[in-house]
């Protein structure tokens, strides 16, 4: 029998984004069991009606099995109010500050391939993230307690670490990505080193332990067949040169988000586990292996991806919104592949999931601290997750794992007290910030300044 849930309440904050609300709009409408109301919430109210119009659009769309009621909110607590789920997607601050993340550090000779999670910008892009979680937390806490809330915004340690440290029985899990290209890669190395075509990601079964964006896999399977033998293979054929798909372009400088997979595979040959995130996020964890220098990035064939670039895209995006609110263009109606919809409908009870989810450790990484939030796999049931046990991190690379989980721990910490010199002292603690702490002081007070509009310290 089909149970149907059409009477749902989804709060949407950050519901003018132009992109992610598209895709979740796209999976929301390719199922059929859920409807309801998305109510959007944004800063940028004008973005918000713009993606109410897109999103009712698209729900009156005959295909659309899914439908949903998109209705604009002129406050945090109104979007809140009766929500079963909260979808959080924020951009903290512009691309103005996030060009200061990225770039000042260079004048210092410190590259970062992203900015978003760790090394110096992902420290600055902290201090404006968690002002703006502890005020989510606040409200969920008082207007909507019992809701589920899922994050896809970074530095995803750190704003899930916020809303637990502000409403500790709040209800979240932060979502990402990064481990479903490495199950791709796995079902292409599958394809190059077996001859098995037609694997879907979802049938590569893996051990997930780490944090965001430096997650490791230690056991990986496709039903019977071990895949380790499999990705030594993988990694013997491709790592001098580095891999990517046929259907990809293969000058992967065109491409500001595209990797070879060099990173990865060199980590694996270093370590003996897979390092189960994308080659950009990967070197920004690392002590300046992969990132000394743009021509070292060049080298093992990733890009340092320029905030100039993401302003162009932006542009492009702003075009887009305008003609999908138009009604010249519209929404492609196709699965993102992400799995927001999926973790709501076994909320509610539609279905079991097994999928990997960023969360304070209950145990379920026995050397990492508690309550520290760490990504690994999570049984997703009625109303409920419960962390799969995921074993240790290995000594060796625990010590890599350990430094940034401290450093994400003092982050919360010194930007809830407002504590200038213990955010300093984490800054300058971070494996790529490899300057004097006279040079330090200079980077993390310009940093901290071009960024004042957003945050208090």
């Amino acid at each position: 029998m089909e149970i149907v849930k059409h009477d749902l309440k989804i709060a949407y904050i950050g519901g003018g984004s132009r992109g992610w609300a598209w895709g979740l709009m796209a999976d929301l409408a390719m199922e059929g069991a859920l409807g309801g109301t998305v109510s959007l919430y944004d800063i940028d109210r004008e973005a918000a009606e713009h993606n109410a119009v897109i999103g009712n659009r698209l729900s009156a769309r005959e295909e659309a099995v899914g439908k949903w009621n998109y209705v604009v909110a002129d406050s945090l607590k109104e979007a809140l109010e009766g929500s079963n789920f909260v979808v959080i997607s924020v951009l903290p601050g512009t691309f103005e500050e996030m060009e200061s993340d990225v770039h000042e550090p260079e004048k210092y000779g410190i590259y970062q391939s992203v900015g978003d999670t760790v090394g110096p910008g992902g420290i600055i892009r902290a201090l404006r993230t968690i002002p703006i979680f502890r005020e989510i937390a606040e409200a969920i806490k008082e207007t909507a307690p019992d809701a589920w809330v899922i994050n896809y915004t970074n530095p995803m340690s750190v704003c899930v670490r916020t809303l637990y440290e502000v409403f500790p029985k709040i209800k979240a899990i932060g979502c990402c990505h990064e481990v479903f290209g490495t199950q791709k890669l796995l079902a292409l190395a599958l394809k190059e080193v077996c001859q098995i075509e037609g694997v879907e990601r979802q049938e590569i079964k893996t051990n997930v332990l780490g944090i965001n964006h430096f997650t490791w896999i230690d056991r990986a399977s496709f039903y019977d067949m071990d895949l380790f033998p499999v990705y030594e293979k993988f990694v013997e054929r491709y790592a001098a040169d580095g891999f990517m798909e046929e259907k990809a372009d293969k000058n992967w400088m065109n491409n500001h988000f595209a990797s070879a997979e060099m990173v990865k595979m060199d980590l694996f040959k270093r370590y003996g586990i897979i390092a189960a995130a994308g080659d950009r996020h990967l070197a920004e964890f690392m002590p300046g292996w992969y990132l000394e220098s743009p021509e070292t990035a060049r080298a093992w064939k990733f890009s340092l991806t320029p905030v100039s670039w993401r302003k162009k895209d932006l542009q492009e995006r702003l075009n887009k919104s305008r003609r999908l609110a138009a009604g010249e263009e519209e929404v492609a109606l196709e699965k993102t592949g992400e799995e927001g919809v999926l973790l709501m409908k076994a909320l509610l009870g539609l279905g079991d999931l097994v999928t990997n989810v960023n969360i304070p450790n209950q145990g379920q990484i026995g050397n990492l601290p508690v309550g520290a939030v760490v990504e690994t796999n999570a049984w997703f049931g009625r109303n409920q997750v419960c962390p799969v046990y995921a074993g240790n991190l290995p000594d060796d690379i625990l010590h890599l794992v350990t430094r940034h989980v401290v450093n994400q721990e003092g982050v919360v910490k010194a930007c809830l007290k407002k504590d200038r010199n213990m955010l300093f002292n984490i800054f300058m603690n971070d494996p790529l910030v490899k300057i004097g702490p006279k040079e330090g002081k200079e980077l993390f007070d310009t940093m901290v300044k071009n960024t004042e509009k957003y945050c208090d310290l």
